[in-house]
């Protein structure tokens, strides 16, 4: 039997955890359970984090770009040193599946907790990797994965295929160098296309073809491979429901998978993580067709972000079965032994806006909160006055619905998901908690197209006005709030005026509601619509109220003058303009380009006294591994640029100011 010299059997004592987050607090957790020490590591931007005070210890590694601290060997490397630490978790994301880090790691006799270098580096190319899967006899889609690169190679059997098809970056995932091709005369753009940024974001252009499937879903088989030769399966996750190939929701079992279809897709599995003498937690990934036929993806050789469903339906903890991996010990459970009960869902909450184009958010958590009760899990790594950065992936907190069957644990998903509270940030709480409710989903018929074929005109990517209730209750809070300073002893309804109007700005619009003041009953003009809420009372972060005979309790959150609220159609933040001249807020259309969140500006391609149209693009800003393309709102002159690149700029700060042409 092959043994990985970082398997050898030793005695694991203190481990550092190469990550950040969610997943670095999420093994903290299990190291403690089992008694091992643990050591954290953290960017400067991160020094206050969770999992920095989760850690017996923790070392800062480097400024808040990520290459300067998560993605530098050299310096975990150190800091696993300068801890005595003896083994290093690597998480997932960052340096988790990075073979050249995980041969460093065996050269300072530092236990890798994941698979010998050899696997990662193999399954990480998905040109060699298919040809080792077909070599092992899993099935996989009809495509060309030759060493042949050039432009001509490629279009020869791209038109072999036939249309539609993918062309794919072998290096890397995350939907990057993947395009879908409908028709020959398209396929030469999007060749260069892809292979340009392949090359970009992973320093290598080399690319595969496959044929395109139709509507398939995504299913991936959990798998764990011991250095005594002993592999397992432990089901299957079905994570069809995606957004630009990026999971949102994932769930075990499938309800698509029957038993055999899942005994064949497991042995396949297996038959795959033997081909590369695979040790550790890995997954195996297919599509399926509607016949449920299955064909082999990719296979990630970490911890995948949705294993908790994976524990909750085997009642295992696999970060557990890791270290014990690690250690040289052989798998607790044979394949006989694996059980599956009950059913789980996974939804991931990501600082994103679903309104605009689901663009990464940066700011400060002003309140986070969420159920604990049975069947829910929480997995997060936040808190209330952290800041988050545009350095890092949007990923917040992962909310996991669990009970006997899957109409139980959608409906405790989708109840989780209403009752959590995040506010300081737009988030996508509102488009996961439609997607739970959506018919489609509920009845088990998700493909990988559901976003694009049921869901495109979700309220929830509406990018319109918030609506008039919403700004009713964003006035409330704003009226209730300037009388509450005036009268300390909360009796301020009494003495509050008669009637008063409010001006807001909402993400770049304005906004005006009017007040009436009738004791405990408020009369609210929004636009043409007239709208009656009752304040029974509010303090700290809550107000209870009463809408059209529905009493209800409302979260919110104030920065100066500045409200963060979700009444239950979305996250918005609303400025108090009020007070302020009618020019000092230019919306849309106004000539004032703002940074749409903190970034760093890669180019400026304007210059003060250059004539613009509206949507020319006049600064292109970086954030949260985005490009973002600001464009003009309106046509005119440039009357002031405030950037230039290389700046660091913060969420709504001016960067370029156009004077409107007569």
């Amino acid at each position: 039997m092959r043994r990985h010299k970082n398997y050898a059997m030793n005695t694991l004592n203190k481990i550092l955890i190469a990550n950040r987050g969610e997943i670095a607090v999420r093994v903290i957790r299990t190291a403690r359970k089992l008694g091992f020490r643990t050591v954290a590591v953290y960017s400067e931007a991160d020094a206050d984090s969770p999992h920095v005070r989760a850690a017996d210890q923790a070392i800062c590694i480097g400024a808040p770009d990520a290459g300067e601290s998560y993605l530098a060997p050299e310096k975990i490397l150190a800091a696993a040193a300068a801890s005595a630490a003896d083994a290093i978790h690597p998480g997932y994301g960052f340096l988790s599946e990075n073979a050249g880090f995980a041969r460093a790691c065996a050269d300072k006799n530092i236990t890798f907790i994941g698979p010998g270098a050899e696997a990662i580096e193999l399954m990480g190319n998905k040109r060699l990797a298919k040809i080792a899967m077909l070599k092992a006899g899993v099935p996989c889609i009809p495509g060309y994965q030759g060493a042949g690169q050039d432009d001509d190679t490629l279009i020869a059997r791209a038109l072999e295929l036939g249309f539609p098809l993918m062309v794919k970056a072998s290096a890397g995932g995350g939907g990057r160098g993947m395009r879908l091709v409908s028709e020959a005369r398209e396929l030469s753009e999007q060749i260069h296309s892809a292979r340009s940024e392949a090359s970009n974001a992973f320093g290598n252009g080399e690319l595969i073809l496959e044929r395109a499937m139709n509507d398939p879903r995504h299913i991936e088989i959990q798998v764990f491979a011991d250095t005594h030769g002993n592999v397992v399966y432990l089901g299957e996750r079905d994570c069809s429901i995606q957004r630009r190939h990026q999971k949102v929701l994932e769930e075990a079992p499938s309800p698509f998978v029957d038993p055999e279809l899942r005994r064949r897709m497991g042995e396949a599995a297996v038959a795959a993580t033997k081909a590369c003498h695979y040790c550790g937690a890995g997954t195996v990934e297919f599509l399926v067709d509607s016949e449920k036929n299955f064909y082999f993806l990719e296979m990630n050789t970490r911890l995948q972000v949705e294993h908790p469903v994976t524990e909750l339906i085997t009642g295992l903890d696999l970060v557990e079965w890791q270290l014990q991996v690690a250690a040289g010990e052989a798998l607790p459970l044979t394949q006989d032994q694996v059980t599956l009960t009950g059913h789980a869902v996974e939804a991931r909450l990501y600082a994103e806006d679903p309104r605009n184009n689901f663009l990464p958010q940066t700011g400060c958590i002003m309140v986070w909160d969420f159920p604990r009760r049975a069947g829910v899990r929480v997995d997060h790594g936040i808190r209330v006055g952290q800041n988050i950065s545009r350095h890092y992936d949007p990923l917040l907190a992962k909310i996991i619905g669990f009970g006997p069957d899957r109409k139980t644990a959608i409906r405790r998903l989708a109840s989780a998901v209403q009752d959590t509270r995040l506010l300081g940030l737009n988030n996508n709480r509102l488009f996961l908690q439609n997607i739970l409710c959506h018919p489609v989903f509920t009845a088990g018929r998700a493909t990988t197209a559901f976003i694009g074929q049921h869901f495109s005109q979700d309220a929830s990517l509406d990018q319109t006005h918030p609506l008039a209730i919403t700004q009713a209750k964003a006035a409330l809070l704003f009226f209730q709030r300037r009388n509450k300073r005036r009268e300390p002893d909360f009796n301020w309804r009494n003495a509050a005026p008669r009637a008063y109007n409010f001006k807001f700005d909402c993400e770049g619009q304005i906004y005006q509601v009017g007040v009436e003041d009738h004791g405990d009953r408020y009369n609210m003009t929004v636009g043409d619509a007239n709208i009656e809420l009752e304040l029974i009372g509010a303090s700290g972060n809550e107000c209870v109220l009463i809408d059209q005979g529905i009493r209800e309790t409302l979260c919110y959150a104030f920065d100066n003058n500045t409200l963060y609220l979700d009444a239950g159609y979305g996250h918005y933040v609303f400025n108090d303009i009020t007070q302020q001249p009618a020019a000092a807020a230019a919306g849309p259309g106004g000539g004032q380009i703002k940074a749409p969140m903190a970034g760093a500006v890669l180019e400026v391609l304007v210059r003060k006294g250059d004539t613009v149209a509206q949507g020319q693009t006049l600064v292109v800003l970086e954030a949260m591994k985005m490009e973002l393309q600001l464009k003009a709102d309106t046509g005119g002159s440039i009357e002031n640029v405030n950037v230039k690149a290389g700046d660091q700029v913060k969420n709504r700060q001016l960067l370029v100011t156009i004077g409107i042409l007569e």
